[in-house]
């Protein structure tokens, strides 16, 4: 069974943890609709889709051939995300509502889970930092991936549409970019005489499409990659969202602890923390437009 965290929420009966669940899917753009899968274990192995079996043609007594699909086995561990929010002792018992200050201390803990999930999920290398997961700039493969530029180069709807034709079978659930390159877009769509589609998210939040694909902007979405000699590049994913695309996998979902009170400070502990990670389950449903400049 998967489920996005948003539903997740909704799922749950303990109101804290409901509101931690909340806040951290509305601080990533990416959480708010990513399918997570539930995994027995510190790690999933799987077979990752690089190529889709052909069909043929026959006459007639011809001889058949199998045809499949190409595998390459993965396995990605459990990475443990999280941390600790104090709440003083005499803050709480002089507040107007202690429960609101458990709240407010909670949910800035909460949104920096979010944000350490949301960098990672895009910018994550487990060569550099092996506490971290692999994202999508390490697991989008080569074939997948095109430039605006040897030393990058300018956004074109060219370009935009190269990339979503590179997600198959269909097309891509989402589109992935930095407000840098959603102002672009938009500047390019008004030009050629269209504007980008809009429509209301599940928060009532404005959000806007393009060709019909919803636009997912993240500000963790780096603007400073390097491509030849070009720097303060920027790039969009295309992806698919679920068993063939992308997915995040975790196990017990985020978790709220009560640690207690500590014999250092006059304080309670809270812990949030998370086992949890991302996979790209097909090299298809992934794609990769790398080396837009920012001007």
């Amino acid at each position: 069974m998967t489920v996005t965290k948003a539903e997740a929420a909704k799922l749950t009966q303990d109101m804290m943890l409901r509101g931690v669940i909340e806040t951290v899917v509305k601080e990533s753009s990416v959480l708010a609709v990513l399918p997570f899968m539930q995994v027995v274990g510190s790690a999933l192995t799987y077979n990752r889709e690089a190529t889709m079996p052909e069909a043929s043609f026959f006459d007639p007594g011809d001889i058949w051939g199998a045809q499949m699909p190409t595998w390459s086995t993965q396995t990605q561990e459990l990475k443990i995300i999280g941390g600790d929010a104090d709440v003083d002792s005499f803050l709480q018992q002089t507040y107007s509502d202690p429960n609101d200050l458990e709240a407010v201390v909670l949910e800035s803990r909460a949104k920096a889970v979010a944000h350490k999930w949301s960098e990672s999920f895009f910018n994550g290398d487990s060569g550099t930092d092996p506490k971290s997961f692999d994202g999508l700039r390490e697991l989008v493969p080569s074939e997948q991936t095109i430039e605006a530029g040897s030393d990058g180069g300018e956004l074109t709807l060219d370009l935009m549409d190269e990339l979503i034709d590179l997600v198959r079978p269909g097309r891509p659930d989402a589109l992935l970019m930095h407000k840098r390159t959603r102002r672009k877009l938009s500047s390019l769509r008004r030009a050629s005489g269209n504007l980008l589609e809009t429509d209301v998210d599940a928060f009532g939040r404005r959000a806007l499409f393009y060709d019909g694909i919803p636009l997912l902007v993240d500000d963790f979405m780096a603007i400073d990659e390097e491509l030849g000699s070009g720097s303060d590049l920027s790039s969009v994913y295309a992806v698919k969202l679920g068993s063939d695309g992308v997915m995040g996998i975790e196990n017990q979902g985020i978790q709220v602890e009560r640690i207690g009170a500590l014999e250092s400070s006059d304080a309670t502990r809270w812990r949030i923390k998370w086992y949890a990670a991302m996979v790209v389950l097909s090299e298809l449903g992934v794609a990769r437009l790398e080396g837009i400049e920012g001007n």
